[in-house]
């Protein structure tokens, strides 16, 4: 590979707490306030939002991960506040908004946690200690997780009297089943590296120190295999879920097509 590039907005971004560096066919994207245990805010998630729209269309693979003993401890607790974050709509201002307004702000938000899963990417999320919040759901943003024997994930949102908002419901259900994903988000209780991977929340689980080696092999194999092969497989199987037996057959087939006159050169 060859030496990572900072992104040229990468200082202004690291005031928020992101870091975005490209190695050839590989992003690495970095939550990097680990004094603060990355709690996230509203610019952190703009810096997010930001990263995923720069990247070069040579990258395949993004992989996220986050400095010091944290992925993220979750929302910044400021905007619980009656002061907020300097610059920043505070919870209280927010519940007044209109309808519309408060719809499309959290919509805004969303965006940092979802672009992860584009078609033509695939996404790695590398964490170790707690993932809380927020933090469990832009792990869950990306297509797979890769874990330290240390990690704590927690829902937390339905404690403090919310929801989960930001994309990660889907997510989650999907991983677990219906009722753990329910049991999980209702109760916040915490899930730890074995249950991760136990129950497919994760894909491996590996000591801390082998962490950021564990989801850069991962990464190297992804990018070991044919960019239109990943992306045809990625989505055969993203949509599986909504298609019966006979209609997931079918769009194997059609798939395969694409693939084989591709290789043979007489594709469109």
């Amino acid at each position: 590979m060859t030496a990572p590039v900072t992104d040229p907005q990468a200082p202004s971004w690291e005031q928020d707490g992101v870091r975005l560096e490209i190695d050839g066919e590989l992003a690495v994207v970095t939550l990097c306030q680990p004094k603060r245990r990355n709690a996230q805010s509203p610019a952190m998630w703009r810096a997010l939002t930001e990263a995923g729209r720069r990247l070069p269309g040579s990258v395949r693979v993004v992989l996220l991960r986050a400095e010091g003993v944290s992925f993220s401890a979750g929302l910044d607790r400021a905007m619980f506040t009656a002061e907020g974050i300097p610059g920043e709509r505070t919870f209280l201002q927010l519940a007044a908004a209109e309808d519309k307004d408060l719809d499309d702000t959290i919509a805004s938000y969303q965006e940092a946690f979802s672009w992860w899963r584009r078609p033509d990417l695939v996404s790695i999320a590398a964490v170790q200690g707690h993932a809380v919040g927020a933090g469990f759901q832009l792990a869950l943003g990306c297509d797979l997780r890769v874990v330290a024997e240390d990690v704590q994930f927690s829902m937390k949102e339905t404690s403090l009297g919310l929801v989960p908002d930001l994309a990660g419901t889907k997510p989650l259900t999907d991983l677990v089943g219906y009722a753990r994903a329910l049991e999980i988000c209702a109760t916040g209780r915490w899930v730890g590296a074995e249950e991760a991977a136990a129950t497919g929340l994760a894909n491996l689980a590996v000591p801390a120190e082998e962490l950021d080696g564990a989801a850069r092999d991962l990464a190297a194999a992804l990018l070991a295999a044919p960019r239109s092969a990943v992306i045809e497989t990625k989505a055969l199987l993203r949509g599986a879920g909504s298609r019966s037996y006979d209609e997931q057959r079918s769009a194997e087939r059609v798939a395969q097509a694409r693939r084989l006159r591709d290789l043979a050169g007489i594709g469109d």
